[in-house]
């Protein structure tokens, strides 16, 4: 028997991304596999009906996750006993599909969120859940953390954040810790300003914030040096062949969404 969903606003978008891997991953020639979305997809008592008819919100989420998917699992890879802090988690996955390669994982999110989620995925070390928002400084107490290197990832997030929580957000990971790296999703401010999501146009979730690129945060966030940066379109070149053309276009690559990667300014 399923189980009925009842999420509004930014939490909403939780439901709309797993369905999205799951309807990727059920396709004969998938860019990606998510057997545990497809699992959760089958329990699930939600009307889907508008994520199916969203192609741009589909796209965007399975390009994010090629491209997180290949920039996380290349990071664990160098290395080794890292901590994974996964901001806002909702129903993401990643954790399973990297299982092995990292210390411990926590996954974050309000409470109302992570509801949800544990009455899906009853997840036990080395993962474990917070329920407590990314502005709250306390979330931080519930990880064990002896000086080892942290990957914090930041997806789906930010654009529907005021400028002062993402500086808040970022502070507390500051803060907290030593030899983090943060890998965090951004929109342009042209996207947030003229796009709306469709699959959610009942709710009240709304893109607020954005920002041009990663020098542009980095002048933002003080305490941190910007690494490098990968636009969505590498991702959109996997699923669409005609990005591969249109994706060198300056200003293609300009307004899609960018994973920026940002590392912690060493202390003296």
């Amino acid at each position: 028997m399923k189980e009925k969903v009842s999420v509004t606003g930014v939490a909403e978008t939780m439901i709309q991304t797993l369905y999205a891997r799951a309807k990727e991953t059920r396709k004969p020639d998938h860019k990606i596999r998510d057997d545990i979305a497809v699992e959760l997809v089958e329990k699930i008592d939600y009307d889907f009906s508008k994520a199916d008819q969203d192609m741009v919100m589909y796209s965007g989420v399975i390009a994010r996750t090629i491209v997180l998917d290949q920039m996380v699992r290349q990071y664990l890879e160098n290395h080794k006993n890292t901590i994974v802090i996964n901001i806002a988690c909702g129903l993401d996955t990643r954790c399973y599909r990297m299982q092995g390669k990292y210390l411990r994982w926590y996954n974050v999110d309000l409470p109302e969120t992570m509801n949800v989620r544990s009455r899906f995925l009853s997840e036990t070390g080395p993962v474990y859940q917070i329920a407590k928002s990314a502005m709250d400084e306390t979330y931080v107490d519930d990880i064990t953390f002896h000086n080892e290197d942290v990957l914090v990832i930041i997806e789906g997030l930010t654009m529907y954040l005021k400028e002062d929580d993402v500086k808040k957000m970022f502070s507390i990971i500051d803060q907290s810790f030593q030899n983090v790296t943060v890998m965090v999703e951004t929109m342009s401010p042209f996207v947030v300003k003229h796009v709306k999501e469709k699959s959610i146009a009942g709710s009240n979730a709304k893109f607020t914030w954005g920002i041009k690129n990663g020098k542009q945060l980095q002048n933002l966030l003080s305490d941190f040096t910007f690494q490098n940066e990968v636009s969505l379109v590498e991702g959109m070149k996997e699923l669409h062949p005609m990005y591969r053309v249109i994706g060198k276009i300056p200003a293609v690559r300009n307004i899609s969404n960018k994973i920026i990667v940002l590392k912690t300014t060493e202390r003296n």
